[in-house]
C-alpha cells in the first residue's frame, strides 16, 4: 500500500504538483495526425497535466498547441480565426502563431510596439508516426524525442491508436504492467486444455499464478513473470514500465513484437490511453488493430470529448451477464481494453491506495511506485529527469519467451529485447491464440 501523502505525490499532475513538473521534462504523445486535418484546420480544445490549451494547425501546415486562454484579457482562442498562418482571437483581433509570439494587433494604433511585447504560452510540436508530440516544460531547445521504435516506423506499417479513460493516469498504467490479470480478466473463462498445445497460451492458462522478478533499469523498470513450460523450461513473460509513463506490454514473441503504449494524463482524473505498434507484428493470429477493436462515440468539442467509449460507465459497459453466467466470457464485458477500462475506472477517479492489499504477484507494481517516488524527489531537489536527454535508453522490446529452467532470464534475453534488430530464426507458432 501507499501513504496517502505518497499516493497524491504520484496521482496529482497540474501545473506546479511534482509530479505535473516531472513529466513536463519529456515529450507527450498529445493528439493523432488526422485530428488535425490539413491547413488552416479547426481549432481543437486540448487539456493535457490539468491545463487546458488548444491546438491547431496553421496555413503552412505546422501544428500549434498553446494555452487556451489568450493573453489579452482570457479570452478562449478555441473560437479563434485560423488563418493566414497564425490564430486570430475574435475578441479584439490579437493574432498567434504557432509559437506563441503575437503577429498582429489591429485594435492598436499603427505606431504601437506592444505586439513585439506579448507572448501567448507555446508549446514546441514534432510529428512521428502518426503522432504529435509536444514538450511542455522550459528548456529550449527540448531535449529529442524518445527512440521508440513502434513510432519511428513508416506510416504504412504503423497502428496508432487513442482512448480516453475516466480515472487517474496511475490506475490505467498500474494495470498495464500487472501480469497476473490476463489469464483471469481477458482469458478466465478459457481452459487450459482449450488451446494450442506447446504455446504460450497453454503455458498461461495452465499455470495462473506467476513467479514474478522486477528489476530496475535505466529507463524506469522491468519484470519477467514465469511459468512451467514442460519439465526444464520456463515460459517467460517480460515487460517493462519507462518513464514517465510508457509501458511494453509482453504479449506475443519477444525479440519480433513492437508495441508500446503511453497512460498520458489528461488532469487528475482523466487520462488518454496511447498505443503503438507494428501493424504486420500482432501479437497473436487473431489480434486485431486497437482502434479497431473498440467503439467509439462521436468526439465533441468538450475539454474530454475526444475518444470516448460507447461502452461507458453509465452503461456499465454493455456487461452481458447471461454471457457471464454461462461462462462464455469471465467478465460479460467485450473487448480486451474495455474490460481494463471498466476495472481500472470502477477504482474511482483517484483510488486511495492506503486501502489496498499487495500480493507477491504485484511486486512489479510496487517496484515501479518506488522508481517513481524516487525520480519525483529527485526532481524536486533539482536532480535532471531520467531518460529526458537520452533517447536511446527508449529502444527496448518486450514479450513472451521459453528459456531453459537454469538460465539468467536478463542475460539469457538482452539481445531480443533490443530494438531495431531482426530475428529471422524466430517462429511466431509458439505463441498462441492468448498469449
Amino acid at each position: 500500500m501507499l501513504s496517502k501523502q505518497d499516493n497524491e505525490l504520484l496521482t496529482r499532475v497540474g501545473p506546479g504538483t511534482p509530479m505535473g513538473e516531472l513529466m513536463r521534462e519529456y515529450w507527450i504523445p498529445a493528439l493523432l495526425v488526422p485530428e488535425l486535418d490539413g491547413a488552416d484546420s479547426t481549432p481543437l480544445r486540448l487539456r493535457l497535466l490539468g491545463e487546458d490549451l488548444v491546438a491547431f494547425r496553421d496555413t503552412g501546415g505546422r501544428v500549434g498547441i498553446l494555452r487556451a486562454n489568450c493573453p489579452h484579457r482570457g479570452a478562449s482562442l478555441f473560437f479563434g480565426r485560423n488563418e493566414e498562418h497564425g490564430l486570430r482571437c475574435v475578441y479584439h483581433g490579437w493574432k498567434f502563431d504557432v509559437t506563441g509570439r503575437c503577429v498582429d494587433m489591429p485594435n492598436e494604433p499603427p505606431e504601437s510596439n506592444f505586439k513585439d511585447k506579448v507572448q501567448a504560452v507555446g508549446y514546441p510540436c514534432q510529428e512521428r508516426g502518426g503522432v504529435i508530440w509536444t514538450y511542455m516544460g522550459t528548456r529550449a531547445p527540448a531535449p529529442p524525442l524518445p527512440d521508440i521504435e513502434a513510432n519511428m516506423l513508416p506510416a504504412e506499417k504503423t497502428n496508432v491508436a487513442m482512448a480516453l479513460r475516466e480515472c487517474n493516469w496511475l490506475q490505467g498504467l498500474e494495470g498495464d504492467i500487472d501480469t497476473s490479470h490476463l489469464q483471469f480478466l481477458h482469458y478466465g473463462s478459457i481452459p487450459g486444455e482449450a488451446v494450442e498445445r506447446g504455446t504460450f497460451s497453454q503455458y498461461g492458462l495452465s499455470d495462473r499464478a506467476p513467479r514474478m522478478a522486477v528489476t530496475d533499469t535505466e529507463y524506469g523498470t522491468m519484470y519477467g513473470a514465469r511459468r512451467p513450460a514442460g519439465e526444464d523450461a520456463y515460459y517467460w513473460r517480460i515487460a517493462s514500465f519507462l518513464f514517465p509513463f510508457f509501458t511494453m506490454i509482453p504479449t506475443g514473441l519477444l525479440g519480433y513484437q513492437i508495441v508500446t503504449r503511453a497512460w498520458v494524463p489528461v488532469d487528475d482524473e482523466h487520462m488518454m490511453f496511447v498505443s503503438m505498434s507494428a501493424r504486420d507484428r500482432a501479437p497473436q493470429a487473431n489480434a486485431e488493430n486497437p482502434r479497431a477493436a473498440m467503439r467509439f462515440q462521436p468526439n465533441s468539442s468538450d475539454w474530454v470529448g475526444r475518444w470516448r467509449l460507447t461502452q461507458t460507465r453509465e452503461n456499465d459497459y454493455l456487461i452481458d451477464r447471461e454471457k457471464q453466467r454461462r461462462m462464455e466470457s469471465f467478465t460479460g464485458i467485450e473487448g480486451i481494453h474495455t474490460q481494463d477500462q471498466a476495472i481500472t475506472e470502477s477504482m474511482g477517479g483517484i483510488y486511495d491506495r492506503s486501502q489496498e492489499h499487495l500480493a507477491t504477484s504485484d511486486s512489479m507494481i510496487i517496484r515501479t511506485r518506488r522508481r517513481l517516488l524516487e525520480i519525483v524527489r529527485a526532481h524536486q531537489a533539482g536532480t535532471p529527469a531520467p531518460g529526458a536527454d537520452d533517447p536511446t535508453i527508449y529502444g527496448q522490446r518486450s514479450g513472451g519467451v521459453i528459456l531453459p529452467r537454469n538460465a539468467d532470464w536478463i542475460e539469457a534475453t538482452r539481445e531480443l529485447r533490443k530494438a531495431f534488430v531482426e530475428h529471422p530464426e524466430l517462429d511466431t507458432a509458439v505463441v498462441g491464440s492468448t498469449a
